[in-house]
């Protein structure tokens, strides 16, 4: 057996089932499990998917919002335990792998189009 096999065994059982359909552009709601104290409590993070990296275990998504004005982006791997759900509220109209020109924009040059033909998925468990 290759090493390559070998690793995606290994990870396989650590691969969520449950992960919906991302793409570029899309507006979601991320659940992150954020520890204080001894309590752990779910906070939802909303914004716009503005890139995807890697596959398999390693696959990550960096999520951008504007907050009071500053624009914020956080990098979440998709197969991590800290992620509690992943919700696809939008679907973005987009010609682009990455949407880093975002950034440079403020306001409402920042909208992306909706898109209608992709169906919106959840992992929210309810």
């Amino acid at each position: 057996m290759k090493a390559a096999a070998i690793i995606k065994q290994i990870e396989a059982k650590y691969l969520k089932s449950d992960v919906p359909r991302i793409y570029i552009g899309d507006t979601i709601k991320v659940g992150v499990k954020i520890v204080e104290g001894g309590k752990e409590r779910i906070q939802p993070y909303e914004g716009i998917v503005i890139a995807r990296r890697h596959s398999g275990i390693n696959a990550t998504i960096t999520v951008r919002k504007v907050f009071q004005g500053i624009g914020v982006e956080r990098v979440f791997l998709l197969h991590s335990p800290k992620v509690a759900y992943i919700n696809v509220l939008r679907r973005g109209k987009v010609r682009r792998a990455k949407l880093f020109y975002l950034r440079d924009r403020i306001g409402k040059a920042t909208r992306i189009k909706q898109r209608f033909d992709r169906p919106i998925e959840s992992t929210k468990k309810k």
